[in-house]
């Protein structure tokens, strides 16, 4: 299983209304790509700023590119998020999940 992780951040007084967008965007996406193993989102409140990370679940690869397309270093953004975002990282990061929950015992 491979982590996908996102990092944003937008003004403290639109965190709320930006993580309906995300509801509405990346996350549903995300649902939607076969291969999706799911997605946890953390947010903190940060020198007038609230800070989304994004750790999403993906079976292998190929269902990253399903998502993202071949570039899968590449952060996928959507149409509004220029509109909240105060920076907009261009990559992601990505894990390979040795172990956790949903994960199966390694030697």
């Amino acid at each position: 299983m491979i982590a996908r992780l996102w990092r944003g951040a937008t003004a403290e007084a639109r965190g709320d209304e930006y993580y309906r967008y995300l509801r509405e965007t990346g996350l549903k996406e995300y649902r939607a790509t076969p291969g999706n193993r799911g997605a946890h989102v953390f947010r903190r409140f940060r020198e007038g700023r609230t800070e989304f990370l994004l750790i999403s679940k993906w079976e292998w690869w190929d269902a990253i590119r399903r998502f993202a397309g071949d570039e899968i270093e590449k952060a996928v953004y959507y149409p509004k998020d220029q509109e909240f975002l105060v920076s907009m990282d261009p990559t992601v990061d990505h894990y390979e999940v040795l172990e956790g929950p949903a994960s199966p015992e390694r030697s």
